[in-house]
Formats: structure tokens, C-alpha cells, sequence
């Protein structure tokens, strides 16, 4: 047998170059830092919006007004009036506004949207403010009494016995930030907002 000889070459390897693709850097990634989103107002408390003087989210679901107020909606009422083409949906509101250092006042207002009616009864009940004279404790000095339509309202002093009251008669005192009163409906009318004027025109004959 004959013996071949054979030659083993080696042949150099052709690089392999690879495109970027476009759009894709081809350095190391980039950290990004994502800026923190504004806070968005709150429609206070709380039907929200983003627009100031609104519902608190605070208490009583709408939220905080300005200038240190607190609000509590009392009643929301769709209201229905018939016209030629049918019927004609608006809200009414029935709001206390009250700083709890003595100044209180009702707001009712109506309007095509919740959030609008709101807004108008925020304003009516601060033209309705009144500031009551107590005394050191944040009682009152004497008793009084009011009638608003089939509303009546009887408010005495209670030394040392803290807020006794119900129902639209206690958000009205509360938000007046009077304590050590007692407070009794005297009406058979379950109505919370002749209820809440009734108890407003009662503390503003103890008005200053």
C-alpha cells in the first residue's frame, strides 16, 4: 500500500461584522428616571374634579372647601320638570359650610350637574354665614328657638355634656363647632333641610 501524505491547512476565519439595527444603541442601556406625576385636586371631598372650593373627599364624601371650611352635604335630589319636548333633569343640594370656631351657614342650590349644584350651594352658603356669639366652652348663653316651613328647632345649653343632637341639627352645630348644647326637633317634619335652616335661623339669633 502505498502512503499519502496530506496537509492539514489552516485557514484564517473571515470576521463576521453585524449591522446595528437602527434604533438600538449598541452601548450598554441607559437608566432612566421617571418624573413624579403632579398631585391632582381632589372635588372634595369628595364628586371630585380637580377645581378648588369643591367636595371633600372629607368627610360627608365631598371634599374640603377653602379658606379652612369643611362642608357636609345633607341631601342630593334629582329634581324632574316637564317641558313641551319631556322632561328636564337637574340636581338640587343641600349643604353646611363651617369653619368649627363659631360661623356656619345652609346653602341649596340646583343645577344641570352634581359637581355644578355644589359649587352654587358652597357660594350660597357662604352669603348665608353667620358668626355666633358663644361662650368660652363653645356653648351658648341662652336657649333659642326657630321655625322654617314645617321645621322647628329648640337649642339649649347642656354645661359639660358635650353635642346632644340628631340628624341635620347635629351636622349644623358641628361644623359651628358648638358643643355642650342640646338640641331637639320639635316638629313632627323629618325634612332635613327645613331641619337645617331651622337650626341655622336659630343660631343666628344668637348671632353677634
Amino acid at each position: 500500500m502505498t502512503d499519502i501524505n496530506t496537509k492539514e491547512e489552516t485557514v484564517p476565519a473571515t470576521p463576521v461584522v453585524v449591522a446595528p439595527i437602527s434604533g438600538v444603541p449598541t452601548e450598554a442601556k441607559k437608566t432612566f428616571t421617571r418624573r413624579p406625576m403632579p398631585a391632582r385636586g381632589g372635588f372634595g371631598g369628595g364628586f371630585g374634579g380637580g377645581r378648588p372650593g369643591g367636595r371633600p373627599g372629607g368627610k360627608g364624601g365631598f371634599g374640603g372647601a377653602r379658606d379652612g371650611m369643611e362642608t357636609k352635604v345633607l341631601s342630593i335630589r334629582r329634581v324632574a320638570r316637564v317641558i313641551a319636548g319631556g322632561k328636564r333633569f337637574t340636581f338640587s343640594v343641600c349643604l353646611v359650610l363651617g369653619d368649627k370656631k363659631g360661623s356656619v351657614g345652609v346653602g341649596l342650590a340646583k343645577a344641570g350637574g352634581t359637581s355644578e349644584a355644589i359649587e352654587k350651594a358652597t357660594r350660597d352658603a357662604k352669603k348665608n354665614m353667620v358668626k355666633i356669639n358663644t361662650t368660652k366652652t363653645m356653648s351658648i348663653f341662652h336657649e333659642a328657638r326657630a321655625k322654617y316651613c314645617s321645621g322647628i328647632v329648640d337649642l339649649r345649653p347642656a354645661p359639660g355634656r358635650g353635642l346632644i343632637a340628631g340628624s341635620a341639627p347635629r351636622v349644623v352645630l358641628a361644623l359651628a363647632g358648638i358643643t355642650d348644647i342640646n338640641a331637639k326637633i320639635i316638629s313632627g317634619s323629618k325634612n332635613k333641610i327645613n331641619n337645617a335652616r331651622a337650626t341655622w335661623m336659630a343660631l343666628k339669633s344668637l348671632a353677634k
